[in-house]
């Protein structure tokens, strides 16, 4: 037990965060991966649905905020490198955080729904296919 500790919190500082979260999911030690996303959340490469639209499902259930950083790394990125062909699944994970949001009590430092909503808007508002997805 004590090497699959330290084994674990080794992956909690791993170089590569992506790395570290597919090897945490899949071990699997979803607190562990949790933390990490909350505490790397700006390492998240939303380009890698691969591994962050598993990850997603398996944090919804108990780490709904972890889940909901992960959502937002791809909605992010496919609105920000205007990926078009992803609007559609980005509006799904935007959708997915809305009913995230009901389940999360604290925040902490990251933007409630509401306002990360409102920041889509103000930036990517004229993005006129994803918010078509979105309603």
């Amino acid at each position: 037990m004590e090497a699959e500790d330290k084994a674990l919190d080794y992956a909690l500082t791993y170089p590569s965060a992506l790395s570290a979260l597919h090897f945490l999911i899949h071990w699997p030690a979803l607190d562990h991966a949790a933390q990490l996303v909350t505490s790397r959340a700006d390492e998240m490469d939303g380009d890698h649905y691969e591994i962050l639209t598993p990850t997603a499902e398996a944090l919804s259930a108990n780490y709904p905020l972890a889940a909901t950083l992960v959502l937002r790394a791809m909605i992010d990125f496919a609105l920000g490198a205007a990926r078009s062909k992803r609007y559609r699944h980005a509006a799904r994970h935007l959708l997915e955080c809305e009913s995230l949001a009901s389940q999360i009590d604290d925040f902490d430092q990251f933007d409630p729904h509401v306002t990360y909503v409102a920041n889509l808007k103000a930036k990517h508002g004229r993005k006129q296919s994803f918010w078509q997805h979105v309603e």
